[in-house]
């Protein structure tokens, strides 16, 4: 069964004057009635960096993380293997998972071994070259991109191979991506999984590798809902951002179109949207709809409205606040700050990482009031300025970034999917 609902922090308004609201949207993907049912196909490229650094036990353990992988898959999935340094090769072409074909692909991965440098983008496009030639139409379809390090050959900014992971997702072919050890620049590819519908894991060891990938396999074997869509219809006086990381992709005035992507069995996900009101007289009410949506119709859930009213000063300071929403709230803030005190933190910036972490703690304790995980949240960011506001390793600067970018995503500490107890 599917849920779907939405709450906002407050429902009065101050009139005649600029004001702010949350609002907490909460789905709950449904799972299968049947043990056995039926799932979408998977057609996936490994992308496998296989550049000099990869080398020692890293390109082993990412060659048996891709054979581990490929034993989920059966005969009508669909599977190819590239690996990329400075140049590209396509190990496996696109072919259906059959015993044979998994087999010769285990053969074929033993001659993956590191050297060169690393052209992610040429890899990562010579694998959705794969992906795309068989998309499965009725299917999931995703690269998932293994690295260790930073693009140094051929397209290596952010915003481009963001926009390539975009425009890849548009066509259909989702990318997740692996960062593997302290020399990957996660900033990037955090930007490209969330661009590209998929997930970023950070591998601090590199025994985690098989974790990490037949992880996010297992999950897209696990598909129930393709392409949600959150849709928020609004008056266009309204400014409406989501603070959770998804795309939006509308650009009508009264709507907001969030890109949710794939939804696996018995997903929870939580989404705060901030709605920005324009001055207005007492007694004026504004209400905003929200429904979800997803290709194959699989979600089925009623749309919500949430209302709001600008009344006196006196009114809106009396009224009750939804602690939920708050906490969700304060999560996102303080998943944010710890983002922010970690780029701080790698350019020494101690006192100014400090100084993210306090002003976010005071900012929760502000309307905390007498709730205990409000001030609880806000003790520990106070409690971390000490490891902040000093020089800390890379590992745990990444470890930092990777569980504050869970946070955000709805994801639990080591990027797996949060799911209905």
């Amino acid at each position: 069964m599917t849920t779907f609902n939405a709450r906002t922090d407050r429902q009065l308004v101050r009139a005649n004057a600029r004001s702010r609201r949350h609002v907490l949207l909460a789905l709950t993907a449904p799972r299968p009635r049947r043990r056995k049912a039926t799932r979408p196909p998977v057609n996936v490229a490994f992308v496998i960096d296989r550049s000099g650094s990869m080398g020692g036990p890293k390109i082993g353990l990412a060659r048996y993380a891709a054979e581990r992988a490929l034993i989920g898959l059966s005969p009508k999935d669909r599977f190819s293997i590239v690996a990329y340094d400075d140049h590209i090769e396509t190990v496996i072409s696109s072919r259906t998972a059959t015993p044979k074909a998994r087999q010769d692909a285990l053969l074929r991965l033993q001659t993956v071994d590191a050297r060169g440098s690393t052209d992610l983008h040429r890899g990562w496009s010579a694998g959705a070259a794969q992906v795309k030639d068989r998309l499965a139409k009725d299917g999931v379809n995703r690269c998932l991109l293994l690295t260790d390090g930073l693009a140094n050959v051929g397209l290596t900014a952010q915003e481009p191979l963001a926009a390539f992971a975009r425009d890849l997702r548009a066509s259909g072919v989702g990318t997740s991506t692996f960062g593997l050890g302290n020399d990957v620049d996660e900033v990037l590819l955090t930007a490209i999984a969330d661009a590209g519908g998929g997930h970023y894991y950070f591998i601090g060891a590199p025994e985690h590798i098989v974790d990490a990938m037949t992880s996010e396999l297992g999950e897209l074997l696990e598909t129930v809902a393709r392409e949600v869509v959150v849709d928020v219809k609004h008056h266009p006086a309204l400014e409406l951002r989501a603070l959770s990381p998804v795309v939006d992709s509308a650009a009508v005035p009264g709507e907001l179109r969030l890109l949710i992507g794939e939804l696996v069995a018995g997903q929870n996900v939580e989404l705060i949207i901030e709605v920005r009101f324009p001055q207005a007289p007492a007694g004026l009410a504004t209400t905003a709809f929200f429904t979800i949506v997803d290709r194959d119709g699989v979600l089925k859930a009623d749309g919500c409205t949430l209302a709001w009213q600008h009344a006196e000063r006196a009114d809106v300071d009396a009224q009750p606040r939804d602690r939920d929403v708050d906490r969700a709230v304060a999560r996102i803030y303080a998943a944010r700050a710890r983002q922010e005190a970690v780029h701080l933190n790698r350019i020494g910036e101690y006192t100014d990482a400090r100084h993210a972490l306090r002003g976010v703690a005071r900012r929760i304790r502000h309307y905390a009031g007498a709730d205990t995980e409000l001030n609880d949240l806000a003790g520990q960011l106070i409690a971390e300025e000490t490891a902040f506001g000093a020089q800390m390793s890379e590992l745990d600067r990444k470890n930092a970034h990777f569980s504050s970018a869970n946070i955000q995503r709805s994801r639990d500490p080591d990027g797996h999917a949060r799911r209905q107890s």
